[in-house]
């Protein structure tokens, strides 16, 4: 039978481990985790702190590597590849959102936003043309030239969105994209990354500490003491239904 790229999985954890430190200072902060996910996916991983949450998105994310266990990315085995081989995987494949915006604050949200691409050596009119695309998907067509300090926090977050998607990433990783906002702000990002989940079939890992921003997703992975102990289906946040698709 046949298997669309749609129900492949994007990514598989199989018995992934990872220990910091040796002997009797070893701390095992992850313990055999198995997981699957979709291309088209919208994940919260939620977990107290010290679950393994934030070291199973560092893994994922290229920036870890598992102490043992396979981590395959459409296919290809990623604890085999080297740092450069990872580097190219998160540049070409990986978009990254963080609690803190971690935006230059001496640039505008054009420049921002260009950086992937100045990273990968596109041409000036290449850059400002796309750069201009995902602030606009984003809602700040017009703002380009606005610095951090012009911009409100959900402004801000809104930029680094742009910045995360404008190589066009297979998988959006999220790191507490909310924490700095109000609750008001919060919901709006958070309508904005299930458009890009829906429109665009970005497949969106979120860590979140917020139950109500989890509601927005269609997964919830809870982490306990370096293993997954609950991984089920969430129901959509009643205003996430509202979020047209087109």
């Amino acid at each position: 039978m046949n298997v669309s790229a749609k129900e492949k999985n994007l990514i598989e954890f199989h018995g992934i481990t990872k220990t910091y430190g040796v002997g009797q200072a070893a701390f095992q902060a992850l313990r055999g985790i198995g997981l699957a996910i979709r291309q088209g996916e919208f994940l919260a991983i939620m977990g107290p702190s010290g679950s393994g949450k934030s070291t199973a998105m560092n893994i994922l994310g290229c920036l870890d590597t598992p102490s043992s266990g396979a981590f395959l990315f459409q296919g290809v085995h990623v604890e085999h590849l080297d740092r450069n081989q990872r580097a190219l995987l998160r540049r070409n494949f990986l978009g990254f959102v963080f609690q803190g915006f971690n935006l230059l604050s001496r640039t505008s949200a054009q420049e921002n936003v260009e950086l992937p691409l100045l990273y990968r050596g596109e041409a000036a009119a290449t850059r400002h043309h796309a750069a201009r695309e995902a602030l606009e998907l984003v809602g700040l067509d017009g703002w380009e030239h606005r610095t951090p300090a012009e911009l409100s926090g959900g402004q801000q977050q809104r930029v680094a969105i742009a910045r995360a998607i404008v190589t066009h990433p297979l998988v959006l990783l999220a790191d507490e994209p909310t924490g700095n906002l109000d609750s008001k702000r919060s919901h709006e990002i958070m309508e904005l990354l299930v458009r890009l989940n829906r429109e665009k079939n970005i497949t969106v890992l979120m860590v979140t500490h917020e139950p109500d921003m989890a509601f927005y997703c269609s997964r919830v992975i809870h982490f306990v003491d370096g293993l997954i102990a609950r991984d089920g289906r969430a129901h959509l946040h009643p205003t996430a239904r509202d979020v047209p698709c087109s």
